[in-house]
């Protein structure tokens, strides 16, 4: 399986075809092997005994809760900056949205997860969101609407956990290509608006207020929701594949990246209401 969030479609994240489950590792073959699994790409051969190393031992869960915390609150001190100092400057607000996107991509694509270039994505990512929701906060009729979109945000995360971790939700091949579809839409959607808007001016194709920005903003927040249940099976497999520790980083730079993509589209969504 393929996961939609470029940070978990690498090695060890990843099977093309095959589901791994949390608590029984996928097996290369022979009785009970799942016939749609691939290779397991940590997997030792009959002759070779694990070697771990501090660095080196397969990540755990509290790995991931760990990193995923450090992560998150680098953003939340981001946040914090540009809140404070930068809500009345936004262009600068917006060279760190900038410069934290290029480092998101850089991170992506790399080989190995960076824990310095996660770090710093993350800490300018806090900056512009920051930045924004304190200039948002400052508008009439938007006063708590950020803390509105965490708390939303929040709920968000801990509804998916739960339907996730009792099986409401099941990440299949199915789930996955209409998630891909659905999202390709919806970006294609967001690209036209942003057209209509420069070229054409006022609110583009509507997106961005009314009954009709609403339902966008929902599909936003419930695509939002649906990645982070593809991101925590990615997770799963990683752990039950016996991804290295370092990995972890990765799992963490790619569920930031979905809760921040969340917090945008609530954030969008309430100014609407409160328009």
């Amino acid at each position: 399986m393929r996961s939609s969030n470029p940070v978990f479609s690498r090695r060890g994240f990843s099977r093309d075809t095959g589901y791994a489950g949390f608590n029984t590792p996928p097996q290369a073959g022979g009785v009970g092997a799942d016939p749609y699994a691939g290779a397991n790409p940590y997997a030792q051969t009959a002759t070779q005994a694990p070697q771990y190393t501090p660095q080196t031992r397969p990540m755990t869960m509290d790995d991931v809760v760990m990193r995923t915390a450090f992560t998150l609150g680098t953003v939340i001190v981001g946040a914090v900056v540009g809140w404070l100092y930068l809500t009345e400057q936004l262009g600068f607000a917006i060279g760190a949205g900038i410069a934290a996107m290029v480092l998101g991509f850089v991170q992506s694509f790399k080989r190995k997860p960076s824990p310095p270039l996660i770090l710093a994505y993350a800490a300018l990512e806090g900056v512009f969101l920051g930045a924004l929701s304190g200039n948002l906060n400052s508008l009439p009729n938007m006063n708590g609407a950020p803390m509105q979109a965490v708390l939303g945000t929040m709920a968000v995360f801990v509804t998916m956990l739960i339907a996730y971790k009792t099986r409401i939700v099941r990440v299949t091949a199915r789930f996955t290509r209409f998630l891909m579809i659905a999202t390709m839409g919806f970006v294609l959607l967001s690209l036209v608006n942003v057209l209509f808007m420069v070229f054409g001016g006022g609110d583009g194709l509507g997106f961005r207020s009314g009954g009709l920005g609403i339902v966008f903003g929902l599909v936003g927040v419930v695509l939002g929701a649906l990645f982070l249940a593809l991101d925590f099976k990615q997770v799963e497999d990683g752990i039950a594949y016996g991804a290295p520790r370092e990995e972890s980083w990765l799992a963490a730079f790619g569920l930031t990246l979905t809760l921040v993509w969340i917090y945008m589209e609530m954030l969008r969504l309430i100014s609407i209401l409160r328009d």
